[in-house]
C-alpha cells in the first residue's frame, strides 16, 4: 500500500493539538541509518488506510517529499472515545535486514471439513495471528490456513502451517503452539440422562423398603 506524509515543522503538546484542529494527524519515521523525521497526514486518509488489514500487515510505500521509502507501521494512539488519531509511529524498513512481524491467519475450508460437515464439531480458532521473521520483500500480508482436513478430535499446530518461502513463524520459545482445535458440540441429552439415572436409583431403593 502507497500513502502520502509531509514534513511537520513543529513539535510539542500545543502544536500537535492545533495540526488535528485542521484535520491532519502527527507522526514520527524512525529507524535506519537516518534520524526520525516528523510527519503529518491527512487524518481522513489516515482514518480510512487504518481499517485496512494489509496497512497493518505489510511493508507500505511512503511518499516524502516527492520520494518514496519502505516503512512499517509500529504504533497507532486513539482517542480514548472519538474517531481521532491522536499520533502514528512508523519505522523504516531496510530491505537486506530480516525483521519481525504479526501476520494474521486466514481461515479457509471450515466448513467442509469432515470435523465440522459429519461430526458437527465446532471448530476453535485460538490464534488469529502469528509472528514471523523473514527480509521484507517476502513479509506475507496473511497466511492461509486450509482446514479443510479436520477431524474430530484434531488440532492445527505452528508446525502445520505452511509458510511462503523464506518466511519462518516466531515462538519465543513458547513450543509449537496451537492454531485451532476441533471441538465435540456436547448435547443436551447427556444431561438428562445423567439426571434421570439418580431419580431411577431412588425410586429403586423406595420399592426395597
Amino acid at each position: 500500500m502507497k500513502f502520502v506524509a509531509f514534513e511537520r515543522a513543529k513539535q510539542g503538546t500545543g502544536a500537535s493539538r492545533r495540526l488535528r484542529i485542521t484535520g491532519r494527524t502527527p507522526g514520527i519515521v524512525y529507524g535506519s541509518t537516518s534520524e526520525p523525521a516528523l510527519i503529518e497526514l491527512d487524518h481522513n486518509a489516515l482514518w480510512h488506510a487504518l481499517k485496512k488489514e494489509a496497512f497493518h500487515a505489510s511493508v507500505l510505500d511512503m511518499e516524502l517529499n516527492g520520494k518514496e521509502q519502505k516503512v512499517l507501521l509500529r504504533d497507532v494512539q486513539y482517542h480514548p472515545y472519538k474517531q481521532l488519531v491522536l499520533h502514528i509511529d512508523f519505522q523504516r524498513v531496510d530491505e537486506n535486514t530480516k525483521l519481525h512481524m504479526k501476520v494474521p491467519l486466514h481461515f479457509t475450508g471450515d466448513q467442509e471439513s469432515p470435523a465440522v460437515k459429519t461430526d458437527s464439531c465446532i471448530i476453535n480458532h485460538v490464534m488469529s495471528e502469528i509472528e514471523v521473521l523473514c527480509l521484507p520483500k517476502d513479509l506475507p500480508e496473511f497466511v492461509s490456513v486450509d482446514l479443510s482436513g479436520l477431524k474430530k478430535g484434531s488440532s492445527l499446530h505452528i508446525s502445520d502451517l505452511v509458510l511462503p518461502k523464506g518466511v519462518t513463524a516466531v515462538t519465543h520459545g513458547k513450543g509449537n503452539g496451537v492454531v485451532v482445535s476441533v471441538v465435540p458440540v456436547v448435547t443436551e441429552e447427556a444431561p438428562a440422562a445423567a439426571a434421570a439415572a439418580p431419580a431411577a436409583d431412588a425410586k429403586k431403593g423406595k420399592g426395597k423398603k
